[in-house]
């Protein structure tokens, strides 16, 4: 649970049109939604695997979702004991910046701590 708890967030929060898009399925279909909302489900998978800030967090946290998936995989009956570990992993993602904002700040930053060189008239 904790492990999809983890896993939804980070959805939620960079694929959150393509969630909602499935929830208004899935609820408008209750009988037929495995098969008729298939497609959106899909859609959310592509996001989370597309989206470059998840493939960041992917790229940065390993560590700490390793750790976490480790004590998952020894905690199977308790997984309750895992929420430290859930919560450093969610720490670390929310540290994540997209690669374009990063680049764009430092870049930013770097002229703005630069002074330009003087020019002889």
């Amino acid at each position: 649970m904790i492990d999809t708890q983890a896993a939804l967030e980070v959805t939620a929060r960079y694929c959150s049109r393509e969630l909602e898009q499935y929830g208004q399925c899935v609820a408008a279909k209750p009988q037929s939604w495995q098969r008729d909302c298939y497609h959106l489900k899909m859609s959310i998978a592509q996001c989370t695997s597309s989206h470059p800030i998840i493939r960041q967090i992917r790229q940065e946290c390993a560590e700490p979702f390793e750790a976490f998936e480790l004590c998952l995989r020894q905690n199977e009956a308790a997984v309750g004991n895992c929420s430290e570990h859930v919560r450093r992993f969610l720490q670390c993602a929310e540290r994540v910046q997209p690669p374009a904002e990063v680049g764009s700040r430092n870049s930013g930053r770097d002229r703005s701590a630069v002074p330009a060189p003087a020019t002889k008239p």
